[in-house]
């Protein structure tokens, strides 16, 4: 059936041609981008409307105890500016991967602390430590490859599937420890909070895949992600910083980029001859 589908392909490309004076004219099409698995089907165990709200609430829970603590920075800030402006151009490409996420209240705001981290809850909710910014002096396209594969567990529902996971497994405590935990302190560390989830490693490449493909359609360089995984694997020496606490290693997400990357290169290019 593909042959003869790539064949039908083939003969109407040259009537068109014929048509249009004897020569073959060729209609480039849009790369796809990168392949990835289907989502988990554990998630369907668990309302993504649930999930989302109780998302809300902690985050909001989050960044008012932040703003207590005077460590949420505000909307003036610069580094506040740069990271909306980074997801401003993110964001649009954002429902390939969840077509809900054109109904979600985005939410980015950056919190002092020195933690290296970052995450984004479900529904939408972003949080950017400055730790990972200064400390790894995050170029913009480096940051983009961050907070695309943060986007990218929410948008491939990473958070919820492992609640309907814990489901299906009969831990209904565990779960509503999950879903309906408040956060305990700044940054999201108690056990039962979303935003401080501990993901597979079939999970992180995927949220790999996805900011790669984010970051490339935006007009962000998609091989900012092995300097990105370089610096990482630096600061990782010794006690690995928490945003890769569970994560491939450097230099296995190293390699994957480099895999993926033609597959979202012609997708960069395109969008930075866009910005012209």
């Amino acid at each position: 059936m593909a042959r003869s589908h790539g064949r039908g392909v083939w003969v109407a490309a040259v009537m068109l041609g014929l048509c249009l004076g004897g020569s073959v004219v060729t209609i480039a099409k849009e790369p796809d981008g990168v392949v990835i698995k289907n989502k988990s089907v554990f998630r369907f165990a668990v309302s993504a409307d649930t999930i989302e709200q109780q998302s809300g609430v902690q985050y909001d829970e989050m960044t008012r105890q932040a703003s207590a603590k005077r460590a949420l920075l505000p909307s003036d800030n610069a580094q506040t500016q740069r990271m909306r402006a980074i997801a401003q151009r993110l964001l649009p490409h954002a429902t390939k991967f969840n077509e809900r996420a054109k109904d979600w209240k985005w939410e980015i705001n950056v919190l002092d602390s020195p933690q290296i981290n970052a995450f984004c809850m479900p529904g939408g909710k972003i949080a950017v430590f400055t730790g990972i910014l200064n400390k790894l002096q995050l170029t913009d396209d480096e940051a983009a490859l961050v907070m695309g594969h943060e986007i990218g567990h929410a948008l491939y529902e990473h958070a919820r599937a492992r609640a309907g996971k814990q489901m299906a497994l009969g831990a209904g405590r565990a779960v509503a420890g999950l879903i309906f935990g408040q956060l305990g302190d700044l940054v999201g560390a108690g056990a039962g909070s979303l935003a401080s989830l501990k993901f597979s490693r079939g999970d992180e490449t995927q949220a790999d895949l996805i900011g790669l493909e984010l970051a490339a359609r935006a007009g962000y360089d998609p091989r900012a992600g092995i300097t990105l995984w370089q610096k990482m694997s630096k600061a990782s020496q010794g006690a690995p910083p928490q945003w890769m606490s569970t994560h491939p290693s450097g230099e296995t997400r190293i390699q994957t980029i480099k895999q993926h990357i033609p597959e979202v290169l012609a997708l960069y290019e395109k969008a930075k001859l866009e910005q012209k």
